[in-house]
């Protein structure tokens, strides 16, 4: 007889390739954290060049304060659903502060950033509906896809036309379409060309769901996203986003102008079946939300760092991706070399990510740095040393 796991033979042959080719890969702990953008790995201070901190909050003084003081005040957790016992007047203020952030009507607060794409995902669109979906988007998304019951189509990466081509066959069917995008993008932090989607959408009466996870507090002129910066706001039907990358904390949301959005919460199996976000995650990101609304200058030093590293790998002869921002993805083909750079630059007290296929675009392996507004003038400058130094390495190799 078969063992259930059985079907992950494959899955474990792949894992032992990689732990003989880098040791380390799978034992990276941050064994310390000593501020939001250096921790201790392997025995040594590191700096974090990884993680989505963009604006450095998750050790905010009044960001920490905040979730102390609600969890003398309130407790460590809710114990319940948003459903049941879970909504305190914290969950409630939070949705207002949303919705006026992003000047909509509604809001709804989900747990995780994965959890709302897989909440809104799976109820909105039902059986003998369409998704439509940009083929780069996340696995939460495709997840939520999975979930719904409807017809599922995939449209080339930030491909306008091949859209509109689709949507123009689609559109004999007579029924409700959902177009689904990010604003930048977590592998190679690209835009998408929303203001030409959001043309496309109008033109054949589609809805339009944006997932700005990524662009929150990094884009628009108020860090609302990648619809601010292009103008385009009004034509956005819903904006998903997390409170795991900019504002510091865990949780995630959707915004609309729909009024009967706040029926989801009544038909959405992973809002009612969740336990609702902890007093402090709460406390703690409405005081992140209030710092990035009113320290533009957060925004500014996110991308003057963004900028800096991208200039820099360009300069060594690295593959970048298309545009800077503060994913920083240097793109390799060799595997061997992937796990030789990533190593090397831990060994010289950087931590980046390490991204390999089938997660990554075209099949390549990507150097993924992620930099902070956090991050100081002389982590900036340790960080393209390090850089320089395995360039160096491999170019001798």
């Amino acid at each position: 007889m078969m063992s259930i796991f059985d079907k992950f033979q494959q899955l474990a042959a792949i894992r032992q390739e990689l732990a003989e080719s880098c040791d380390t890969f799978f034992n990276v702990v941050m064994e310390e954290i000593l501020s939001g953008t250096e921790a201790v790995v392997n025995g040594r201070p590191t700096i974090l060049a990884g993680s989505n901190n963009y604006l450095g909050l998750s050790f905010d003084p009044d960001c920490v304060d905040a979730a102390c003081k609600a969890a003398r005040k309130e407790g460590t957790g809710t114990t319940g659903s948003r459903m049941a016992n879970g909504t305190f007047s914290g969950h409630v203020a939070l949705e207002q502060e949303l919705a006026d952030f992003f000047n909509r009507q509604g809001a709804i607060v989900f747990s995780t950033g994965y959890v709302a794409n897989l909440a809104m995902l799976s109820t909105l669109v039902g059986p003998g509906e369409i998704i439509l979906l940009d083929g780069d988007c996340h696995a939460s998304i495709y997840d939520g896809c999975r979930m719904a019951a409807a017809e599922v189509h995939r449209f080339r990466h930030n491909d306008a036309q091949d859209l509109e081509k689709r949507l123009r066959r689609l559109e004999k069917r007579y029924t409700n379409i959902l177009v689904v995008v990010e604003g930048l993008y977590s592998m190679l932090g690209d835009r998408a060309p929303l203001a030409d989607i959001v043309s496309v959408k109008n033109k054949y009466g589609a809805y339009l769901l944006v997932d700005e996870a990524h662009s929150l507090g990094v884009l628009g002129a108020n860090g609302r996203g990648l619809a601010e910066e292009t103008e385009v706001e009004d034509g956005v039907d819903f904006v998903v986003g997390t409170f795991s990358k900019s504002l510091g904390a865990i949780g995630g949301f959707c915004v609309s102008n729909h009024p009967e959005l706040d029926l989801v919460r009544y038909a959405s199996r992973p809002y009612v079946f969740t336990a609702s976000s902890s007093p402090s995650v709460i406390a703690s990101t409405r005081m992140a939300l209030k710092i990035l609304r009113k320290r533009p200058e957060l925004r500014r030093r996110l991308w003057n760092n963004a900028n800096i590293l991208y200039k820099k790998l360009q300069d060594l002869g690295f593959s970048m991706g298309p545009e800077p921002s503060p994913i920083v993805a240097v793109r390799l083909e060799d595997k061997a070399e992937a796990f030789t750079l990533w190593n090397g630059l831990l060994e010289h007290g950087v931590y980046v990510n390490l991204m390999l296929p089938p997660a990554t675009p075209d099949g390549s392996c990507l150097l993924r740095s992620s930099v902070s507004a956090g991050h100081t003038p002389q982590q900036m400058e340790r960080i393209c040393e390090a850089f320089t130094a395995v360039r160096q390495l491999t170019a001798a190799a």
